[in-house]
């Protein structure tokens, strides 16, 4: 009996090793998706892409203008609703740089479900609603009618996610205090026609766009950084059956990194680290170069060309947006003329980091003394007006010295400076012209930094410990 009891404890220990040697590998990895802009692989899904650079600029002020608006909305309907404003884990998406979507400039693929299905879905800082096409009402049986939901099915062209097909869809019921009272902020609806109805959303956008659904619990496959898989379990998706306006042409869905307790980022950073990071290569860069959103520490983490910097992170100032403490902005080595309320969010103001805007929003008084405080240096160059592009400045830029271009510095609270690229804010258009790249808004009212102002710079939030970490990088 002794050996047999012996051969069972070896055995069991065994197990238990095994077990604990995978919980260790998971828990010492890291997982990134690929970001691909819109404007690099848009010829593959898109045969109304914009062909030159002014195009893509021109578009890329659209969506932006759309974006901003959005912000705004988002954060007067919160203010309204009374809200409050080492070797860790990781894992590593791909980014595509993406000119085909309505909102938001980065694209990558997500496998959701039990067998999972992958989709094409935007990458967005500012939404805390991770959400996917869907058909939750179709049949398991393959009839090829309306309540079809075979896995080759498809709605107008696009990927569906049939949520019957897969095994580890939850509905979230709409009687539960989780839809009534968490899921608010997301636009639950509040009827309940029976208590294991869904619970369902409404989710408006500025731009006149609509995304209605269930939520649910549903499994979502990443592949770490180590090359193995694992799966994320009972993330909250939104599965819509419904989309109306631009916002989501072109593309399955939207991938929520915003800061809330309910967005995708949370919910990662939770499992490896509680940490995030990106590197954004230049837009108008090779079109193989590629960038990635890493959570956890990256197994092979992008070369450094200067010092890392730290300043604060503001989680609770302008949800569901990351906020930082601005001090002021420098031209030069002169600290412009701006009055503090433009940085302070008492006062109707504030300043977030966005990666669904391209170009970096100042509110009036901000901008007014940047854009004074730039032009100096290039009004030997001559001044060109472009058509449909609401660009204050923009010249001819043909004989141009860059050594020319001030060196123009963001000042923040605890004296971390972060100190962008000049081609950051002086912006090839095409056809000779270059511009400042800043555009206005009105205040009260936030100011962006975008994802052109954070190119070419390692980005790294640290959710625990409340801080924006940056440097220099050629994000290789």
């Amino acid at each position: 009996m002794w050996p047999k009891l012996i051969i069972f404890i070896v055995l069991v220990a065994i197990v238990e090793a095994q077990h604990h040697a995978e919980e260790m590998q998971h828990n010492s990895n890291s997982f990134s998706f690929e970001l691909k802009h819109r404007h690099v692989h848009v010829h593959r899904f898109n045969n109304n892409r914009p062909e030159t650079q002014h195009e893509r600029f021109k578009d890329l002020l659209h969506h932006d203008i759309i974006r901003h608006n959005i912000t705004c909305h988002r954060l007067q309907t919160r203010r309204r609703a009374g809200e409050a404003v080492s070797s860790a884990p990781s894992i590593e998406l791909p980014l595509n740089p993406g000119s085909d979507l309505g909102i938001g400039q980065y694209i990558t693929t997500l496998k959701v479900g039990t067998p999972s299905q992958m989709f094409r879905v935007i990458v967005d800082t500012g939404s805390d609603l991770t959400s996917v096409r869907c058909r939750y009402r179709c049949s398991k049986r393959a009839g090829g009618g309306s309540g079809d939901c075979s896995m080759k099915g498809r709605i107008n062209g696009r990927r569906v996610f049939h949520a019957p097909l897969s095994s580890s869809f939850r509905p979230v019921p709409c009687s539960s205090e989780r839809c009534k009272v968490e899921l608010i902020t997301l636009f639950s609806i509040t009827t309940c026609p029976t208590p294991l109805t869904p619970c369902g959303y409404d989710y408006g956008y500025a731009d006149g766009s609509v995304a209605r659904g269930v939520f649910a619990d549903e499994t979502v496959t990443i592949g770490l950084t180590n090359g193995r898989k694992t799966r994320l379990r009972n993330v909250l998706i939104g599965c819509s059956d419904s989309y109306q306006g631009p916002v989501f042409n072109n593309v399955d869905g939207l991938l929520g990194l915003g800061n809330t307790k309910h967005s995708f980022a949370t919910y990662a950073a939770e499992k490896f680290g509680r940490k995030f990071s990106y590197c954004l290569v230049d837009h108008l860069s090779n079109i193989n170069a590629t960038s990635y959103i890493t959570f956890g520490a990256s197994r092979n983490p992008v070369k450094l060309s200067g010092n890392v910097r730290r300043t604060t992170l503001e989680l609770q100032a302008l949800v569901p947006f990351y906020a930082v403490n601005v001090r002021g902005i420098s031209v030069d080595g002169k600290m412009l003329e701006i009055p503090m309320k433009v940085w302070d969010v008492t006062q109707g103001g504030g300043t977030i980091l966005d990666s669904g805007t391209s170009l970096t929003f100042l509110t009036d008084p901000a901008y007014q003394a940047v854009m004074e405080a730039l032009t100096m240096s290039v009004s030997k160059y001559q001044r060109v007006k472009l058509d449909a592009v609401p660009m204050d400045y923009c010249f001819n830029s043909t004989g141009f010295n860059e050594t020319l271009v001030p060196k123009l510095i963001i000042h923040f609270d605890d004296g971390a400076r972060f100190k962008p690229h000049w081609n950051n804010y002086v912006i090839t258009v095409g056809g000779g012209v270059k511009c400042l790249g800043f555009v206005p808004a009105r205040f009260p009212g936030v100011s962006v930094i975008g994802n052109i102002m954070q190119q070419n710079y390692f980005w790294e939030y640290d959710l625990a410990g409340k801080k924006l970490s940056f440097a220099p990088s050629a994000c290789s």
